[in-house]
């Protein structure tokens, strides 16, 4: 009777293991959900609205599009002054990364610690990017943003260095949909793909918005 129970126990105990390997796995390598934390994607996104973030895009390193809404995490320095702002290099600095296995699983899968933002793709690897004229010009050419910013949205450099520079290869550019509130690219520079932490998917709260997160987004 009690190797009976003893196995039973064993049994569930090896079912919640399994359990919690396949969610962390699921989490890391296909999706998870969020919340939105600040207003730098206003009125696209609102603070507190609930998304499922597909990872799908950074398991397999590949190259978010533009106008594509991702999160990555946040560099070590969010501000770089205009004097040691490096226009021929223009990237966010990062610190040194966790070490040993154990911090490594806490940071990364069960991301204890990490902070992240959540932007849009504007700049793709080895595209001039330049803010002027209250717009953004890519390759010289102006860069239609009217499927998701109003018509009366200014872009600026917003106290930012980064305005006019050549993306380099393997990283991305990305600002938020809320110009004047939003701490982006413009002031620490290009992010390395492979920081990009997923692609918001769908969004399913509140509930009168669930559905599938596009990139012309309705601004209004």
């Amino acid at each position: 009777m009690r190797e009976r129970q003893t196995k039973n126990i064993l049994e569930w105990i090896e079912c919640i293991v399994i359990a919690v390997i396949l969610a962390l796995l699921i989490r890391y390598f296909v999706g998870t959900p969020t919340v939105v934390q600040h207003e730098s994607m206003y009125p696209t996104l609102k603070p507190n609205e609930r998304l499922v973030l597909n990872r799908l895009t950074r398991t397999f390193n590949k190259t978010p599009e533009r106008g594509d809404i991702i999160t990555f995490e946040v560099p070590t320095i969010v501000s770089v002054s205009e004097e040691s702002a490096d226009l021929n290099n223009p990237v966010a600095t990062y610190a040194s990364e966790p070490t040993n296995i154990f911090s490594k699983f806490t940071y990364y899968v069960l991301e204890w610690g990490k902070t992240s933002y959540i932007k849009r793709v504007i700049g793709l690897p080895g595209e001039h990017v330049e803010i002027k004229d209250g717009g953004v010009y890519i390759n010289g050419e102006k860069l239609d943003e009217s499927a998701y910013l109003s018509n009366t949205v200014v872009t600026d450099s917003m106290g930012g260095s980064f305005t006019d520079f050549v993306v380099p290869e393997g990283y991305i550019f990305a600002m938020g949909d809320n110009r004047t509130k939003s701490v982006d690219c413009r002031r620490f520079g290009c992010i390395p793909i492979n920081k990009i932490e997923g692609k918001a998917e769908i969004r399913f709260w509140p509930l009168n918005k669930f559905g599938k997160i596009t990139k012309a987004e309705e601004y209004k």
